[in-house]
């Protein structure tokens, strides 16, 4: 749990860090990776932000491996609050009621999940590589085109600003494969001596799944990070993570669904409303009003 909390608070830390530092960089773009490297490599603020990130990501490695998958994804969700509050502190972002209230429920869907665990739930150690792949190669090629899509939309004239929702879901849906990946690895680092615990991790394709997301998601995150707002595009990518893993990686990793009616209508309901609350929110913020002539004041 302690290492659950401190995850949250990495992870939101190190998103606003990024997100701060971005702003005062030129516009980054995926077409040209090198030069979005060069900016932030040479960002102090930026790379303080990447720190933090890596370091929730050594917590998460210690989450993994005594919780089940969907508790330790409802305390990590938690940190949303955490990361809306920062940004309205230290980024001036504002967020529209609509957009509360879609926060709130997605809080209130992710408690409805962590409320249907039994206190008998197994924790998985590995899973059959062959549905891992099945499962995050189709996932990791979705994300991209989705963000390619997002991408050539923006790039429309006279287009609405967008809020983010779709980078959110294509960099959600790579960090969702990198989360499995991560417990892959989590797994295969338990009950082993080292040396057979890292050969067998070079054998499994957690590495590379982890190498793909982090290169292609640390492109396309800073991307979407400066373009949109992070009150918003974190929390959406942070639901579909914690959907995705919940429940894609319990299923893989043989953690069984609640066998107590109660619990298994509780989580199912709580997946259904993050989902249903994921496709209600804004695509599109209010387009800048223009400037009333100065003559019909007169």
């Amino acid at each position: 749990m302690a290492a659950a909390l401190l995850a949250n608070v990495l992870y939101s830390s190190g998103f606003v860090l990024e997100k701060r530092a971005l702003a005062g960089m030129p516009e980054v773009s995926v077409r040209r990776p090198a030069r979005l490297l060069r900016h932030v490599l040479g960002s102090p603020l930026w790379l303080a932000g990447s720190a933090a990130l890596a370091a929730g990501f050594g917590a998460q490695l210690v989450v993994y491996r005594t919780l089940p998958i969907a508790a330790a994804q409802g305390i990590f969700v938690s940190g949303l609050v955490l990361l809306v509050l920062l940004s309205a502190r230290l980024l001036r972002e504002e967020t529209s009621g609509r957009e509360r209230y879609a926060l709130a429920a997605i809080l209130a869907a992710l408690l409805m999940v962590v409320l249907s665990l039994e206190d008998t739930e197994r924790v998985g150690r590995s899973a059959p590589y062959p549905l891992v792949l099945l499962v995050c190669v189709p996932s990791l090629a979705g994300g991209v085109w989705l963000y390619r899509a997002a991408e050539r939309r923006a790039a429309r004239r006279h287009r609405m600003p967008t809020t983010g929702v779709e980078y959110g879901v294509a960099v959600g849906l790579l960090y969702g494969v990198s989360s499995l990946a991560v417990k892959g690895v989590s797994g295969c680092l338990t009950g082993s001596p080292p040396g057979q615990a890292l050969a067998g991790l070079a054998r499994s394709p957690y590495p590379y799944l982890l190498l793909f997301t982090g290169a292609f998601g640390l492109v396309m995150s800073q991307a979407a990070l400066q373009r949109c707002r992070a009150s918003l595009i974190v929390p959406v990518c942070t639901t579909v993570t914690c959907l995705y893993t919940a429940v894609l990686g319990s299923l893989s990793f043989g953690e069984a669904l609640p066998g107590d009616p109660v619990r298994l209508a509780l989580r199912l309901a709580g997946i259904c409303l993050a989902v249903g609350v994921l496709l209600s929110v804004p695509k599109h913020d209010p387009a800048p009003q223009a400037p009333v002539p100065a003559e019909e004041f007169m």
